[in-house]
């Protein structure tokens, strides 16, 4: 199981893998595909497409994909694109929020969930509060 982290900052994503990559070890394979190819903030669809096959190449059992904004989405699906169709099937993209949910997800992938699962678990970062309350 593995995940693939999108972000308009190259920074954020390197940073949220090291973040993953503490509470899930190397149980879980962490692409990322942060900025532009000349280090500008943005996406970039080449990179995104490099970060799902390396990412798919490593978990047999799926990918699932976790992006900041919305734009970030239009380079994902011209990303897919360049996917064979049997790639494309084992992507799963969240509208989950990025940190919160690749760590989610990260914690049940490094405990052998299934994709399904992972993404539930991400997924369920929506609803969660930040601050405690009284």
């Amino acid at each position: 199981m593995g995940l693939v982290l999108i972000s308009h900052s190259g920074t954020l994503a390197d940073g949220l893998r090291e973040m993953v990559a503490q509470v899930a070890g190397d149980e879980v394979a962490v692409g990322t595909a942060g900025g532009t190819e000349d280090g500008r903030l943005g996406t970039s669809a080449p990179r995104i497409a490099a970060a799902l096959r390396s990412t798919l190449d490593a978990s047999p059992d799926g990918v699932l994909v976790l992006l900041d904004l919305g734009s970030a989405a239009l380079s994902l699906e011209l990303a897919l694109e360049e996917l064979e169709p049997i790639e494309r099937a084992r992507v799963q993209v969240t509208e989950a929020p990025l940190v919160e949910g690749a760590i989610l997800a990260a914690v049940q992938a490094s405990i052998g969930a299934s994709l399904a699962e992972v993404t539930a678990a991400a997924e369920g970062a929506t609803s969660m509060a930040k601050l405690p309350r009284a």
